[in-house]
C-alpha cells in the first residue's frame, strides 16, 4: 500500500482505533502518535482559547474552543486525503511523506493562535506577530519538535511550511489549496461548527459528504477541483459562508465589540508585554490587559476594556452603517484603509460631534469599523464536467458568479460607526452622521496623518 492510503490516520477513519468524540456526533481517530501531539502543553492550551473570541458576547453558545476546531479540522483533512487518494494523478504526485506533512499541519494549524488574534492582526501593526509565524516558534521551542522527528520523521520547518502558505513544488501547491482556498478542510469544519455553537442554521445547510466525494484535481494537476456532481454542494457552501459572515462574524453587535477591542489594543499595545500575551489563554489575556488599562492614562481606554471584559457587558451603540450599495462614496473612502488612518478619522469625527452637539466627546467614544486591508478568499474553483473538460464554478453558477465578480467583502463587511452608550446626543449624531463623517474623512485625508496623536 502506498500514498495516502498507507497513512495510519487515514486508515483509522474506519473506526479501528481510539477516537475522541466532538460535536456534532463526530468521531476523531487518534493513533498513538497523534495522541502524543494532542497531549502536549501547547496543544492543550487551545482548550482555553475560544474559536470565535468576542462572538460569544452576542451568541452565548459560541464558546467552543480552538482545541475542538483543531480536532474537527484534522478529521476533515483525513477525509480529504482518503477521497483524493482514489485519484490516480493525486496518488502519483503526493507521496506518503507529503501526505504525512499535511496531516501534521492540519492538526497543528491553529497552534500559534492567541486570544483575539484575528481582529488584532487586522490592525496591521508591525510589532504584532502573525499566528502562522508563532506556530513555528511554538513547535521548535516545545516537545512537539522531538515528537515530529521520532514519530513522523519530520523537522519542524517541514511540518509547518504548509501552514505558512509556502508552496514550491507541485505536491505542495496541491496540498496548500486543500489547506486554504475556496473549498478547504478548515472552512468545511468551522462553518458547520461555528453555526452549531452559535445556535444558527446558516453554516450547516450544505452537503459536506457530497462535496468531499466530488474532490479531484484541476486540469493542471496543481490545485484542488471538484467534479460536476459536487457543484450544488459547492454553491450551498459558498452561500453558507456568505450568510455566516453576514449574520454572525460581521453581526453589528459583534463588530461593536471588535471595534472596541481593536481601538483599546491600538491605544495600549506599547504598554503590553506582547511576547507574554502570545502564550496566554483567554482568561489570562483579559486579566493582563485590564490590569494595564487601569494603569493607563489615556481617557476612555479603561472603559473600553472593562466594557468588554469587566463584570458588566457594555457595548457601544451603532449610530450608522454604510454598505457599498447604499453609499458607495463613503464606503470606498473608508473600506480597507490602514487602521491608524481610521483611528485618526474616528478622532476627527469625535471632535466634530463635540462641536456640533456641545457635549464633550473624547476620541475613544467614537469608533469607525471598516473592512480591513486584507481581502477574503474569492469564491471560485474549477469544475470537471462530464466530458472531462474544466470550467470555472463562477461560469456555471449565478450565485458564485455574483460573489466572485463583485467582491464578497463589499456585501457582508459594512462600514459602521459606534458611539459610547453614555453619550447623551446619540440621536443627534445618528441624524447627521453622513454629513459629519464626510467632513471627518476630508480632514483626515488633508492631514495625511498615519498615527493617532497621543
Amino acid at each position: 500500500m502506498s500514498g495516502s492510503h498507507s497513512i495510519p490516520e487515514v486508515r483509522a477513519l474506519d473506526g479501528s482505533t481510539e477516537v475522541l468524540r466532538i460535536p456534532n456526533e463526530q468521531q476523531v481517530p487518534l493513533t498513538n502518535r497523534v495522541r502524543r501531539l494532542v497531549d502536549t502543553a501547547p496543544f492543550q492550551r487551545l482548550r482555553n482559547i475560544k474559536q470565535l473570541g468576542l462572538v460569544s458576547l452576542v451568541y452565548p453558545g459560541a464558546t467552543h474552543s480552538r482545541f475542538e476546531h483543531s480536532l474537527g479540522a484534522y478529521r476533515m483533512a483525513l477525509l480529504f486525503l482518503r477521497q483524493l487518494s482514489r485519484d490516480d494523478e493525486f496518488a502519483t504526485i503526493v507521496t506518503t511523506e507529503d501526505a504525512q506533512r499535511f496531516v501534521v499541519a492540519a492538526l497543528l494549524h491553529d497552534l500559534g493562535h492567541w486570544p483575539f488574534c484575528h481582529p488584532i492582526e487586522d490592525l496591521g501593526l508591525e510589532t504584532i506577530q502573525s499566528h502562522e509565524s508563532r506556530c513555528l516558534e511554538i513547535v521548535q521551542a516545545s516537545e512537539i519538535a522531538t515528537l515530529l522527528e521520532t514519530d513522523w520523521e519530520l523537522d519542524a520547518e517541514q511540518a509547518i511550511k504548509l501552514i505558512q502558505g509556502h508552496a514550491s513544488t507541485q505536491s505542495e501547491r496541491i496540498l496548500s489549496s486543500m489547506f486554504s482556498g475556496p473549498i478547504d478542510f478548515d472552512k468545511m469544519d468551522y462553518l458547520q461548527r461555528d453555526s452549531l455553537h452559535a445556535g444558527v442554521p446558516y453554516g450547516q445547510h450544505f452537503d459536506p459528504q457530497r462535496l468531499i466525494a466530488s474532490l479531484c484535481l484541476n486540469q493542471a494537476h496543481d490545485r484542488l477541483a471538484i467534479t460536476d456532481k459536487g457543484r450544488t454542494a459547492a454553491e450551498l457552501m459558498v452561500f453558507a459562508r456568505y450568510v455566516m459572515f453576514s449574520e454572525v462574524y460581521w453581526h453589528h453587535a459583534v463588530r461593536s465589540a471588535t471595534a472596541m477591542l481593536q481601538r483599546a489594543f491600538y491605544e495600549t499595545h506599547e504598554q503590553l508585554h506582547l511576547h507574554e500575551l502570545y502564550q496566554t489563554t483567554d482568561s489570562e489575556w483579559t486579566e493582563s490587559v485590564i490590569e494595564v488599562a487601569n494603569q493607563h492614562q489615556t481617557k476612555g481606554v479603561s472603559s473600553l476594556w472593562n466594557g468588554l471584559f469587566g463584570p458588566q457587558r457594555r457595548l457601544y451603540k451603532r449610530v450608522g452603517q454604510f454598505a457599498s450599495f447604499e453609499n458607495e462614496t463613503i464606503y470606498r473612502r473608508l473600506a480597507r484603509q490602514p487602521y491608524p488612518w481610521l483611528a485618526v478619522c474616528s478622532r476627527e469625527l469625535a471632535q466634530i460631534i463635540e462641536a456640533e452637539t456641545g457635549q464633550p466627546t473624547h476620541g475613544t467614544q467614537v469608533l469607525i469599523d471598516a473592512p480591513p486591508v486584507g481581502l477574503e478568499v474569492q469564491f471560485d474553483i474549477d469544475v470537471r464536467t462530464g466530458n472531462g473538460s474544466f470550467r470555472k464554478l463562477g461560469d456555471m453558477s449565478p450565485v458564485v458568479k455574483a460573489l466572485a465578480t463583485h467582491q464578497f467583502d463589499d456585501f457582508v463587511k459594512r462600514i459602521r460607526v459606534f458611539i459610547d452608550p453614555e453619550h447623551t446626543r446619540i440621536k443627534q449624531a445618528r441624524d447627521n452622521l453622513s454629513v459629519w463623517l464626510e467632513r471627518a474623512i476630508e480632514q483626515t485625508s488633508t492631514a495625511s496623518t498615519q498615527e493617532i496623536p497621543r
